[in-house]
């Protein structure tokens, strides 16, 4: 497959990437501070909308130097001049880190597959998933998704694809036939986290953990104690209670279960719980669970 599409899987990128209908561009509008952020939905957004029923064989595609593959207008090429010792430098192409350079990424990409999209392939910035019910389903997806990808230039790095997989790690999850589960990786990361002493480390570890509140029952009661502590002017005490709720969200992490991925043609049950503190719920399908919910209720 990769051999009949060897100007896609190219070594190193080469020359300037041609026009596209889209080009970076840095939009400034006077008493605009910071410049107008374009919104774009983060990874956990993109991942509860993958339609996976009944998807057996996975590829993964990460583009080669993606941001380097779109060029900035050229009226804004002065806008992104930087100094150094050793001279003036202006970038000719989109370079990481430019505001809004994620959301024209993500604009351009599903412009070019949007015609696969909801279907067999999802794609997150320069990250895609190709997804198919059977081998032969598959072999014409890639076809598809390469041919794609010659006609629109764009290339790709061989050493970090995988093809024709039963299992594979798709933004921070593990996803398979049976649904998606937390990356094994990260369950490592969290299980192994050190007992945060500032606020700033409290914080940090809850964004890891709570990228993965979907899998959590519960997730904000026992997070709790430790995100009243991230507010201002609460002083920073490591109590008991904190402690307990440390432990518990890497315990919960680590025995996660598999969320299902929901099939349409069966029906669905919400089991609900309320209390002082928050609003609970889970949604589960023929006896296994496709998400979790909660929500903190704050006191007056």
């Amino acid at each position: 497959m990769v051999r009949k599409y060897p100007d896609v899987f190219p070594d190193e990128l080469s020359g300037l990437p041609s026009h596209r209908e889209i080009d970076f561009a840095i939009e400034l509008e006077p008493g605009t501070a910071p410049i107008s952020r374009a919104p774009y939905r983060m990874a956990p957004a993109e991942l509860k909308e993958l339609k996976l029923h009944e998807a057996t064989v996975f590829s993964k595609i990460d583009l080669r130097s993606g941001y380097h593959q779109l060029r900035i207008r050229d009226s804004d090429i002065p806008k992104t001049a930087f100094r150094s010792r050793y001279g003036h430098y202006e970038f000719i192409v989109m370079s990481f880190g430019l505001t809004n350079a994620s959301a024209v990424f993500i604009n351009l990409m599903k412009r070019v597959f949007k015609d696969f999209l909801d279907t067999f392939f999802i794609v997150f910035i320069d990250d895609i998933l190709i997804y198919s019910k059977t081998e032969a389903e598959h072999e014409e997806h890639l076809h598809r998704v390469l041919k794609t990808l010659r006609a629109n230039k764009l290339y790709v790095k061989f050493s970090k694809c995988e093809f024709w997989l039963k299992k594979v790690t798709f933004l921070g999850h593990m996803v398979f036939s049976e649904g998606v589960s937390v990356d094994p990786a990260k369950i490592e990361a969290v299980t192994s986290w050190p007992r945060p002493s500032t606020v700033s480390e409290i914080r940090s570890f809850l964004g890891l953990a709570g990228y993965y509140r979907r899998f959590v029952e519960d997730f904000s009661r026992i997070a709790s104690p430790l995100t009243q502590l991230t507010r201002k002017g609460t002083p920073f005490v490591w109590s008991p209670t904190c402690e307990s709720s440390f432990q518990e969200l890497k315990q919960k992490l680590v025995s996660a279960p598999v969320l299902t991925v929901p099939d349409g043609s069966g029906s669905f049950v919400i089991y609900s719980d309320t209390s002082k503190k928050g609003l609970g719920c889970v949604l589960m399908q023929q006896g296994t669970v496709v998400v979790y919910a909660f929500r903190q209720l704050k006191s007056h």
